[in-house]
């Protein structure tokens, strides 16, 4: 299944994809900071309580861990936290994200560097993102949750 629909946001998902995985975590990051004042999540129960699992995995372990295990499912590896999140609906992957990103904020979960800057190689994919409308955004986070994980 694919969010995709558009065709310039199905070549965003193809670049975003074709960056190191600690690149695509901090494009997730940034994304994140630059859309979150806007977001509502209104997942179903169900959703919310299969995304809270594996999010309470992750924020359960070590921080260098907690690093590993985003990483793992950024990267596709085959871990069980990775299939577990490869298991999840669409909705609840992006809330996995989503739940990771609001406990980055409070610091309950691994940070990003004070100091972290994009690659410069990154500056057209941002520029890309940044011409989205907010709905083609939330396809693009939503199309890229969906592919990562072991399915």
């Amino acid at each position: 299944m694919s969010f995709t629909t558009e065709d310039k946001t199905r070549q965003t998902v193809k670049q975003f994809r074709s960056f190191n995985v600690d690149t695509q975590l901090g494009l997730l990051w940034f994304g994140y900071l630059d859309i979150k004042d806007k977001l509502t999540p209104t997942n179903a129960n169900s959703s919310q309580t299969t995304a809270a699992a594996v999010f309470n995995q992750i924020q359960a372990l070590p921080k260098e861990e907690q690093l590993q295990a985003q990483r793992d499912i950024a990267g596709c590896v085959d871990t069980p936290i990775s299939r577990m999140y490869g298991s999840l609906d669409s909705s609840a992957k992006l809330d996995v994200w989503l739940r990771l990103a609001q406990a980055m904020e409070k610091g309950t979960v691994i940070q990003v560097p004070s100091d972290y800057q994009l690659p410069s190689e990154t500056k057209d994919f941002v520029d890309s993102i940044t011409g989205l409308d907010f709905e083609s955004r939330i396809n693009f986070m939503r199309s890229v949750a969906f592919e990562m994980g072991v399915k």
